[in-house]
């Protein structure tokens, strides 16, 4: 007798022994019917048995029909499968409790269903009886082992072999559970992966179409073969906002369809409307530009699903995903639903940022000057560069003031962001730009400046530097420089060479009584005053050095001409930081022969 599958090559032909090694397979299976050989051929060597024919069905649909005979020589015989169970007939019963197997003794002819799928290939064998065992594998999943016998055995056979049979059912039974856990679990592991890299791909930016671009692209194609996002516009009217596909040449197809078809135009705002999504396939599709009536590229779609974009109480508009394969095992409506809320929320976060930024940039400019002003034999360039992605309002200021043929120039810093630092940098600006209208030097300026910012109590305290620029007898400019604890400005002279001139004085608004004492100097003509704050010195390179040791050989390079020129100083600081989050304002005064 050769060695029986069950065994190993050591091991005694006991059932125990048997059943024992078809549970250890058990417990790797990654599919029940992989386990077809050793329950086939085991069943085979009972004695009296001629046949074993194995089924599995959803419904009434015969998912497969086996047939094993000892002269197989371990050959599965397949026969064809999802074959409707004939007649009209319905499968064997699982069992009413849906947890135990179900056995008993069938006839090979009559009415039973077993004879009018399994019975034929039973009586091929030469089968007159068979021992039924019928048992569940899922809600609606089940499998049948038949045991042709050439006799009708006796009950005491018929008592042995059902235990049996129930015996292997039982441990198909739980490998099937096993794997369908293992599966489920897989899926959700597979589904909370996607998730997070979702939610970081989308946490990455805070601009709104890159967003949008980041949604659409991050599903294709592991969600579906197509994405499309829209958005409502103010007039209640959807706009495709995002479309991607995994063929390039259906790139444009898909970004027509999105923008025009009446169809999928409807059917968004119709689903737009309702508490969670929804799948369309078959005649779901009927009049659409999808699925097998279509033509061009939507006729090889199988479904779509659609979800609303519903973020903090408000549907901002439609996630629609187009699948061509039948493997949508992320494709779920609960998974798809978690994508759309965290996409809805990262679009709602960025345009929640993108208002922000300006609301904060129109704050801004309300506390620059609008235009510089222009005065004979002096050239005005300013830039001021947002550094806190934040975007809470900075406290950098500058402006100038021409009274006569004085030109006074200030700039300066207050501590800290935000709407008090913006209330305090209105006062300072103002009150600054008051008293050098008034005709106010710049030492006693700075004093009534810092007494303004005690009597207002202010909790924060400023920086600011104020230059006064007076054309000079015969040629040149007298300037009278006065500083309260602001970076000290540099001077461009018209050979190139860069010079530092002193501002010294206290921090404005903490020290009552403060004097300001000023510093003059004349400067040529064809000198460049850089005026600048610590946002600009401060900028600091990823190996810790700051912009403050380039500055001087920035400031040589800026050249005679002033357009643009703060601007591309600002530009360099930028483009050397790596560390440093501070905003940077640049007020620059060429110097020029007066007319």
């Amino acid at each position: 007798m050769t060695e029986h599958p069950f065994e190993g090559p050591e091991t005694s032909p006991g059932w125990c022994q048997r059943l024992h090694e078809l549970w250890l397979a058990a417990v790797r299976a990654r599919d029940v019917t992989t386990l077809a050989t050793l329950v086939y051929s085991g069943l085979s060597e009972v004695t009296g048995a001629v046949a074993v024919v194995g089924a599995r069905w959803e419904g009434r649909r015969t998912r497969y029909l086996r047939r094993w005979t000892p002269d197989a020589d371990e050959q599965v015989t397949w026969y064809p499968t999802a074959v409707d169970w004939p007649g009209g007939s319905t499968p064997p019963a699982a069992p009413v409790d849906g947890d135990s197997p179900r056995v008993r003794l069938c006839a090979l002819d009559g009415p039973d269903p077993v004879a009018a799928l399994v019975a034929p290939s039973l009586r091929e064998t030469g089968t007159v009886a068979a021992m039924e065992c019928v048992f569940p594998l899922g809600a609606d999943d089940a499998a049948g082992l038949w045991v042709g016998l050439g006799d009708v055995p006796s009950e005491e056979e018929r008592r042995g072999l059902g235990e049996q049979l129930v015996q292997i059912a039982d441990v198909l039974m739980a490998s099937n559970r096993r794997i369908v856990e293992d599966e489920i679990h897989e899926r959700r592991q597979a589904r909370d992966a996607f998730l997070a890299e979702a939610s970081l791909q989308m946490d990455e930016s805070l601009e709104v179409e890159e967003t949008l671009r980041r949604v659409a692209r991050l599903a294709v194609p592991a969600v579906a073969e197509g994405c499309a996002v829209h958005l409502f516009r103010p007039d209640g009217e959807l706009e495709p906002v995002a479309t991607a596909h995994v063929a390039a040449h259906a790139q444009t197809w898909l970004g027509d369809v999105a923008l025009h078809d009446a169809w999928l135009a409807a059917q968004l705002r119709r689903i737009a409307r309702q508490p969670r999504g929804q799948v369309l396939k078959d005649a779901d599709l009927s009049g659409s530009p999808f699925g097998p009536d279509a033509t061009g590229d939507g006729k090889t779609i199988r479904a779509l699903s659609v979800s609303p974009l519903r973020a903090r109480g408000r549907v901002l508009g439609t996630l629609t995903f187009l699948y061509h394969r039948d493997d949508t095992s992320l494709a779920d409506l609960p998974t798809l639903a978690d994508l759309a809320g965290r996409a809805a929320l990262a679009i709602d976060t960025a345009t929640l940022y993108d208002q922000r930024r300006q609301h904060v940039e129109t704050l801004q400019r309300q506390l620059l000057p609008r235009v510089l002003p222009e005065a004979p034999g002096v050239e005005l360039s300013a830039a001021y560069q947002v550094g806190d992605p934040s975007l809470d309002v900075g406290g950098d200021f500058y402006d100038a003031v021409i009274t006569g043929d004085r030109i006074s120039l200030f700039i300066g810093d207050v501590c800290g962001r935000g709407a008090e630092a913006a209330a305090y940098t209105a006062l300072a600006r103002h009150t600054l730009r008051t008293l050098l209208t008034d005709g106010m030097a710049p030492g006693r300026t700075l004093a009534r400046l810092n007494q303004a910012l005690l009597d207002e109590g202010a909790s924060r305290f400023v920086t600011a530097l104020v230059v006064t620029l007076t054309p000079a007898a015969g040629a040149g400019w007298d300037a009278e420089i006065a500083g309260g604890g602001h970076p000290w400005p540099l001077v461009r002279h018209a050979d190139g060479s860069v010079e530092e001139l002193p501002a010294r004085g206290l921090l404005l608004g903490v020290v009552p009584g403060a004097e300001y004492a000023p510093h003059r100097v004349r400067l040529a003509d064809g000198d460049a005053l850089v005026l600048f704050t610590d946002g600009l010195s401060e900028a600091r390179a990823a190996d810790g050095t700051c912009f403050e040791d380039r500055l001087p050989e920035a400031v040589g390079r800026i050249g005679g001409v002033a357009e643009a020129s703060a601007a591309r100083l600002v530009a360099a600081a930028s483009d050397f930081r790596d560390m440093g989050d501070d905003d940077a304002a640049v007020l620059i005064a060429y110097l020029k022969d007066r007319p």
